[in-house]
């Protein structure tokens, strides 16, 4: 009250002390709120101190510049880790990134333990690039964090918690989208010649293979091209264009659901063509250790889905690299999987069918962004790089998955 008072001596509070005490109070914290706000405008949210310059360390700082949202300014790169401490003093860091090619005996142990002791966030650039990127860097991982990881780790509650969720979705689906699936079918037939439905041969739970259902969407010929999108693009029906950009080709795979082959949220199943292939490049893509991981023995671990997170971040897979690309994506998906995040995955999927916009992606030009490969490079880089990288906008459209 006397707060009230001092602020307001002609006020008539009489009766209503509280009330008005509780308004002052509200004031006097929004307007702290919106100070706060002001002065952050002008300010970089965090300053980050990159070590080493390895591969990875240089994803994880062009991923850094792609997300000025976050309000992250790199304020240098250290190629020797002797400076560390010094350069430390002249950056005032707020976080440092390690992205060291090898740490045995070189890793900077006491100014990195001093730099904590300081308050000073210290991170590994595998996680920093996972978190900015939602893809996580296969390349940097050794078989024993995978081993010894509590990620990946799958409840039977979880998981059958999601298989429940699919059932009753692809029955009332199927029940509702009854009028929509006959009139598709119709169409499909009336475009063109063949059958309504491509059923194919894919990889599923345990490596398992299953017939997978979705509407024709391509004129039928005697021997398939490739798997790939892009070599089939001349094949595509007028109404198999329009189907796959807003994603209704799938919909039979609600049918796929009810047989247990399928969730509705879980990595893609792979053709069993291109089994053998997956399997192969996903064992070589460690660079740490360059043992040969079987990598895919775990994506497997899990009911492939209609839609994934592979699916609402990236495009279609030309190539065996950019499969790779999308693998690394699945490898999120498998290490944070949760409810909220297949809710996540859903909401994406829904904004794709009614807006019949793309996949979200960080687009680099063609090949460029499946050809790299994290972990073991070093890259020709300044000693040490003490200027303030302000971070620039990119944006990147793609083709739907």
């Amino acid at each position: 009250m006397s707060t009230v008072w001092i602020l307001a001596p002609e006020a008539p509070l009489s009766g209503h002390s509280l009330v008005a005490s509780l308004l002052v109070m509200v004031g006097f914290l929004f307007g702290l709120r919106v100070c706060h706000s002001v002065r952050r405008r002008g300010q970089v949210g965090e300053r980050v101190l990159i070590l080493g310059t390895s591969a990875l360390a240089r994803e994880t700082r062009e991923a850094i510049e792609r997300r000025p949202d976050l309000r992250y300014a790199v304020v240098g790169v250290v190629d020797n880790a002797k400076n560390l401490g010094r350069v430390v003093q002249a950056t005032r860091p707020d976080r440092i990134v390690v992205g060291l090619v090898e740490r045995r005996g070189r890793l900077p142990l006491y100014p990195l333990l001093e730099a904590r002791a300081r308050g000073i966030v210290v991170e590994d650039a595998a996680e920093t690039y996972e978190r900015l990127t939602g893809k996580l860097a296969l390349e940097a991982l050794s078989p024993s964090s995978v081993i010894f990881s509590r990620d990946f780790h799958f409840s039977r509650v979880r998981l059958a918690l999601a298989r429940a969720l699919s059932l009753l979705a692809s029955v009332i689906g199927l029940v509702v989208l009854a009028p929509v699936l006959c009139l598709i079918a119709l169409l499909v037939k009336l475009d063109s010649r063949g059958p309504v439905f491509f059923v194919q041969e894919r990889v599923g739970l345990s490596g398992r293979s299953f017939k997978l259902i979705k509407f024709r969407t391509m004129h039928p010929i005697s021997r398939p091209k490739s798997e790939w999108e892009q070599d089939n693009c001349d094949r595509i029906t007028r109404l198999g264009r329009w189907l796959r950009r807003i994603r209704l080709d799938e919909l039979p795979q609600l049918v796929n659901i009810l047989r247990g082959d399928m969730n509705l949220v879980g990595p893609r199943p792979h053709p069993v063509t291109n089994l053998q292939m997956m399997i192969l490049a996903a064992r070589n893509l460690s660079e740490v250790s360059g043992d040969a991981i079987p990598y895919y023995s775990l994506r497997c671990s899990v009911r492939p889905g209609i839609t994934g997170w592979a699916q609402v971040r990236y495009r279609y897979a030309n190539s065996i690299d950019e499969e790779m690309e999308k693998i690394r994506y699945d490898f999120y998906y498998l290490k944070h999987m949760s409810f909220w995040l297949d809710l996540r995955i859903l909401f994406e999927t829904v904004k794709t069918v009614f807006s019949g916009s793309g996949s979200r992606e960080e687009t680099l030009p063609a090949g460029e962004a499946v050809t790299r490969h994290l972990g073991s490079a070093g890259l020709p880089h300044a000693k040490v790089d003490l200027r303030v990288q302000r971070p620039e906008p990119s944006v990147g459209v793609s083709p739907p998955p």
